[in-house]
């Protein structure tokens, strides 16, 4: 795909975060669509693309009113709002659609129409791996963490940095739902809930959602909001079973996402100005920073414990606080989206100046998929 012929004119969450018993997941992804065509100008009848995961982009379109050209249902987990973009963006440059509309919305918290949560038993997880007993996300990403903590020497205390620098960027959010500072012992000190898993290292568990508009970077001039240009993308998977991971200290999802995007993008990472990467759990930024190429292997612990990615650092990452302070309703991928388009557009509440680049990295499931989009305020 050419660079810069796709832009994001919408962008917003839901009009709240956090818990909202009165919404149920459709209606939070009508919301989040309905705020992010208000913040571009447009109504549904504008729409003719739409995709979206967890609920279908039929019953979504339906519920709307929308008419589409062109769906995508893709759901694999929480990156599949960065999917749903560079699909959205090749969709555009084949013509397939002129507007379209990306939503996420979950009740996470109040779980109001939500669907059960639940692994198939003849899944190859659910054959392979729920018989021995894991209880979710927690349990299962403990797996490769405490490989690479004996391979890399890496410390309970350098995990649990994560979570401290995380709250820094969320004290700077008046929309992040946990803002009050915290410290090492404070992360230490939580609640144990899956070795080396503390409380304060898991990701929240919210209500909300969020939408993304793109079009074509031409007709992206005729909108009212400072377009942000899709600069590159990329998609992968390994595997469904985090125990089958080739390596259990690497992504090799993301290292396929990550520098397809970069290789699209024609940057290096010293043109990198802004940094989101998925923080469900206090590890993944870890292993972002390596498996993208910021920082060598077994590194990255030392370079976040050494403040480059808090406010001030040489590499601000998740500056919206993240899903361990800000939001996390089970899918994050949108909200970095959302932080990602906020920091280019300049309105972020912890706003970098100047910045011109920022990359957004997502993942799916255990480590099983990921997504990868670099985004630009540079008009091509």
């Amino acid at each position: 795909m050419p660079r810069n012929t796709v832009a994001v004119v919408g962008a917003a969450e839901t009009t709240e975060l956090g818990v909202i018993p009165g919404l149920s997941q459709i209606g939070l992804h009508a919301d989040a669509a309905l705020n992010a065509m208000a913040d571009c100008g447009l109504k549904p009848a504008d729409i003719d693309g739409i995709a979206t995961a967890n609920e279908t982009p039929v019953q979504l379109a339906h519920y709307l009113g929308i008419t589409p050209t062109w769906i995508d249902g893709t759901s694999v987990g929480g990156c599949s709002f960065m999917i749903h973009v560079r699909h959205a963006a090749a969709a555009i440059e084949a013509g397939l659609a002129k507007t379209i509309l990306i939503t996420h919305g979950e009740s996470g918290k109040s779980r109001v129409a939500a669907p059960p949560r639940s692994v198939h038993p003849a899944s190859l997880n659910g054959q392979f791996e729920q018989p021995f007993g894991p209880m979710g996300p927690p349990s299962m990403f403990t797996i490769p963490v405490l490989r690479f903590m004996k391979t890399y020497g890496v410390t309970e205390e350098q995990i649990a940095r994560v979570a401290v620098v995380q709250r820094e960027w969320a004290s700077k959010n008046p929309r992040a739902t946990f803002r009050s500072p915290i410290t090492v012992d404070d992360v230490l000190n939580s609640r144990m809930i899956a070795y080396p898993f503390r409380l304060l290292m898991c990701c929240l568990v919210t209500d909300g959602g969020g939408a993304l508009i793109l079009t074509s970077a031409e007709r992206a001039r005729d909108f009212p909001t400072k377009p942000v240009y899709v600069l590159g993308t990329g998609e992968s998977a390994e595997t469904p079973m985090i125990s089958q991971m080739e390596d259990f200290t690497s992504s090799r999802a993301f290292r396929v996402a990550g520098p397809t995007a970069f290789r699209e993008a024609g940057i290096a990472h010293k043109d990198v100005d802004h940094l989101m990467i998925y923080d469900a759990f206090a590890h993944l930024p870890i292993y972002g920073l390596e498996d993208l190429g910021f920082v060598p292997r077994g590194e990255a612990a030392a370079f976040i414990a050494g403040g480059n990615t808090a406010p001030g650092g040489s590499l601000p990452l998740n500056t919206n606080g993240g899903g361990l302070s800000y939001m996390h309703s089970g899918m994050y991928g949108m909200y970095a989206l959302q932080e990602s388009v906020r920091q280019m557009r300049g309105i972020a509440a912890a706003q970098i100046p100047g910045a011109r680049v920022s990359v957004c990295h997502g993942v799916g499931g255990m480590f099983a998929a990921s997504g990868t989009i670099i985004f630009s305020n540079q008009a091509p």
